[in-house]
């Protein structure tokens, strides 16, 4: 049901009095007639919720899918990346803030495409391997999404969603078969650093990733270390072990170097303490690279049996050297969790 630009939201409950309770993710927003959830694009319209922003797409690039950041996926590909305004989370410390922290009245800059306009663009690329909704926070703009990745599966793309998690389980499941890869921001391992930096909480990260690979998807798991914030050996050592424990050795974890922007202006991550981090974290998991931050470690991907150079990274420029057509190591054979052509 499309109405004035805007279509009926999936997930939502109707309250006395025309209210209605968001159901799309953990903050179960109740609002009154006219007003908008957290995430400022879900908007209760006479008793019914409704998304602003279907079919308005404020970025649209062909990338690396290394950037997003996915390095065993499909690597040395281009993905055609998509983003809409608006995010569930109010991070202090977004890179992305003019577009996640607005609404379709702030943002003048967006242009429409139809779901199907979308899969045709990805389809014209010569080469390009499907669609990432990224850029923003995709739970957002769920009912765009899921149309686009239903069109573009059908016709033998592959979709990625780069996300922050936080989402409840019931859409989570509903978007799981039409999606092939996930890149998830595990941003800390204490949910006070998730109320007071995020305005939300830990645990329903957790049950995502948890989710996501009980379903066989592929998951790469991204964390931004940020001084004085989410630095603390300890919480970073039990978050080790948690990826351990629920994930398993062979996760891809992606640690990220912070730079101040928007309200949380520390000092960029000092690469001392990323690297010390790099360190700890592959005394859990074979596969850990560094994001944002230029080094002579951290980029390739080696045999966790072996040693072996397998995938060999300068920036975003990849070449595939020691991995036959079917993801073995070709000295020793050892399989590699990374999904080839």
């Amino acid at each position: 049901m499309i109405m004035e630009d805007k279509k009926t939201a999936r997930y939502f409950k109707k309250e006395d009095g025309q209210r209605v309770r968001c159901t799309l993710c953990p903050h179960h927003c109740l609002l009154k007639p006219g007003q908008s959830g957290i995430c400022r694009v879900r908007t209760n319209v006479d008793g019914e919720l409704l998304s602003d922003v279907y079919g308005k797409v404020c970025s649209l690039h062909t990338d690396p899918i290394e950037k997003k950041p996915l390095y065993h996926f499909h690597p040395a590909r281009y993905i055609l990346s998509i983003g809409s305004i608006g995010c569930n989370l109010h991070c202090r410390f977004c890179q992305n803030w003019e577009i996640s922290q607005t609404s379709v009245k702030e943002y003048p800059y967006l242009r429409n495409y139809s779901a199907q306009e979308i899969a045709d663009l990805a389809l014209s690329e010569p080469g390009n391997l499907g669609i990432a909704y990224t850029y923003n926070e995709p739970t957002v703009w769920f009912e765009y999404m899921l149309d686009i990745a239903g069109i573009s599966q059908a016709n033998g793309l592959k979709n990625v969603m780069v996300t922050n998690g936080y989402i409840n389980q019931e859409p989570l499941e509903e978007l799981l078969p039409v999606m092939d890869a996930f890149s998830v921001d595990l941003k800390a391992f204490t949910d006070s650093f998730y109320r007071h930096l995020t305005s939300s909480s830990l645990a329903p990260v957790l049950e995502s990733l948890k989710t996501i690979r009980r379903a066989g998807k592929h998951l790469e798991v991204t964390n931004l270390l940020i001084p004085d914030e989410n630095d603390d050996e300890k919480d970073f050592r039990r978050m080790m072990e948690w990826l351990v424990k629920e994930l398993g050795h062979d996760t891809v974890l992606h640690i990220s170097r912070f730079f101040p922007t928007y309200k949380l202006i520390h000092n960029a991550t000092p690469e001392k303490l990323l690297m010390r981090f790099y360190g700890i974290a592959r005394e859990y998991l074979y596969y850990v690279y560094l994001g944002n931050m230029r080094s002579d470690a951290g980029h390739d991907t080696a045999c966790p049996k072996g040693g072996e150079l397998l995938i060999r990274r300068d920036g975003y420029r990849t070449e595939i050297v020691g991995l036959d057509d079917q993801a073995h190591c070709v000295k020793c054979g050892e399989h590699i969790p990374v999904i080839m052509e």
